[in-house]
């Protein structure tokens, strides 16, 4: 059953069941429908690695990020508190208001650690299998490239925190993670804390490419889906197919892809597919590789990680991947993302998965190995997303629950995993940061998501219009959950889901 939820008329709706109920017309009457096409270049030169070496400590990584947004944040903070002047941490000087810029440390008494392995506490064992560490001792340390200081908030102000990333807000020990770079305002007590009065973040990017008029018109942050044209496109969205898993479903997967090549539907859902003129899948396309990995259960022949038939059995769900994108990459491009169970490199960014896994849609043009994260453009629009280890992550050690709120949090940070590498693991680069946003995406989207969302966010500043600061978020929902694909549309930014049932209504 073939789900569409988007801009369409009661007349289109009708006409679209009446021709399923139709007799069949011979082959000389049917329509002809013709794939859209759109300009593409990929942007992932700055996640690809040529060359890894792992003999670097993190800390550089810390310190290049700290260096890359001070200027930033200094600007910010002449904007919001003039007058206020900004030190070190070594340079404040007691019952002095002043404004420091550094990285946050989360001190968090139930964050997993190595050693709680060998700990024969149950508590702490217990706590390593929650989905969110946070607890009411948690504190907050502020680092620069000289020392470092805890954070607190003054009692009057403790009661009244804001859970939104605004200009600037007071401390909230819950909503920060670790890694995050932001200014703070107060006053250094003698032999103590330093007291906050208002936090600010460095905010969204600028974005020097022009985003499409239509959705800056309405400015209507709330709207799923505006009113399509004939000619419009769109990008498919796609994530969490698990291959191999225990939930997946082979039928609803193949009505998906045969909707996207224009084998399934009438007419009218032919004429959308025609219409989308990439797929894009964000990770998680396998479920499990732990027969591969030597996991297999059992004993003799079959428990062998050597055994040749088990190594068969293990890589079966890759083969099925492979016929399923030569399948795809023969009707339309398609953009694959490896994802946290995908066969990759674990720590961010992932590279692509190697072409000899892929070897019947590696012949295609049409098909790219793309990184993990993913940045391109596509008529002007550009696009940047992950497979949803970032948000995982973040939504373990934070408050904040809501996926697209974590999505808007980080534009406000200007990163795309500050809670990398404390939580999560990348790569230990020491001259750069390539998960710094230094511009701002017209389509921010995070695959393998509990269910599908989206909104549409500007800056906070009232030139940000202007400044192209308009961003549509998109939480992709995993498909062997929802069996939902997400079609966004390239000229307006609108955004709805598609979704497809296997079950036949039983």
């Amino acid at each position: 059953m073939l789900d569409v939820e988007g801009p369409q008329s009661s007349h289109r709706l009708t006409a679209r069941y009446d021709e399923l109920l139709a007799p069949v017309t011979s082959k000389d009457n049917d329509p002809n429908f013709y794939r859209a096409s759109a300009i593409y270049t990929n942007l992932d030169e700055r996640f690809c690695a040529a060359k890894r070496t792992y003999e670097r400590q993190y800390a550089q990584l810390y310190f290049s990020r700290l260096m890359l947004l001070k200027e930033i944040m200094r600007g910010r903070v002449q904007q919001l508190w003039p007058g206020i002047p900004v030190c070190s941490i070594l340079e404040v000087q007691e019952s002095m208001e002043v404004a420091v810029i550094g990285t946050i440390y989360k001190n968090m008494k139930l964050k997993p650690s190595i050693l709680d392995e060998y700990s024969k506490d149950r508590g702490l064992k217990a706590a390593l299998g929650a989905s969110n560490f946070c607890s009411d001792n948690d504190s907050l340390v502020l680092e620069d490239e000289g020392a470092r200081m805890v954070l607190s908030t003054p009692p009057a102000l403790a009661a009244g925190t804001s859970s939104s990333a605004g200009a600037d807000e007071p401390l909230n020990v819950q909503e920060l993670v670790t890694g995050a770079v932001v200014a703070v305002r107060g006053v250094h007590e003698a032999g103590g804390d330093f007291l906050v009065s208002a936090v600010c973040f460095p905010g969204m990017a600028p974005n020097p490419h022009p985003p499409p008029g239509p959705a800056l018109v309405s400015q209507q942050t709330t709207a799923v889906a505006a009113d399509a044209a004939p000619g419009d496109k769109y990008i498919a969205l796609a994530s969490g197919l698990c291959l191999g898993g225990s939930k997946v479903d082979m039928l609803k997967i193949q009505l998906a892809f045969d909707f996207l090549t224009g084998n399934l539907g009438s007419p009218v859902e032919q004429q959308l597919s025609a219409q989308i003129v990439r797929l894009v899948i964000a990770g998680g396309c396998i479920g499990q590789l732990e027969a591969l990995a030597g996991g297999g259960v059992g004993s003799g022949a079959s428990g062998n990680v050597y055994n040749r038939r088990a190594q068969g059995a293990a890589l079966q769900p890759v083969r099925d991947l492979d016929l399923l994108l030569a399948e795809v990459s023969a009707g339309m491009p398609v953009d694959l993302m490896p994802g946290a169970e995908d066969p990759a490199n674990v720590a961010l960014p992932q590279q692509p998965m190697h072409r000899c896994l892929l070897p019947a849609s590696g012949m295609h043009r049409s098909f790219v190995r793309a990184t993990n994260p993913h940045e391109f453009e596509s008529d002007g629009v550009r696009f940047l997303g992950c497979s949803g280890q970032n948000i995982d992550d973040m939504a373990k050690y934070c408050s904040i629950r809501d996926r697209l709120d974590l999505m808007e949090r980080m534009l406000t940070y200007r990163h795309m995993a500050p809670t990398a590498p404390d939580t999560l693991t990348c790569y230990p680069f020491h001259d750069k940061d390539p998960f710094i946003l230094e511009t701002t995406p017209h389509v921010y989207f995070v695959g393998n998501q509990p269910e599908f969302a989206t909104r549409l966010v500007a800056g906070m500043s009232s030139s940000s219009l202007s400044a192209g600061q308009l961003v549509r978020l998109v939480a992709v929902p995993s498909f062997a959950r929802t069996g939902t694909i997400v079609l966004v549309n390239l000229r307006t930014l609108a955004c709805h889901p598609v979704r497809f049932d296997a079950s036949l209504g039983l």
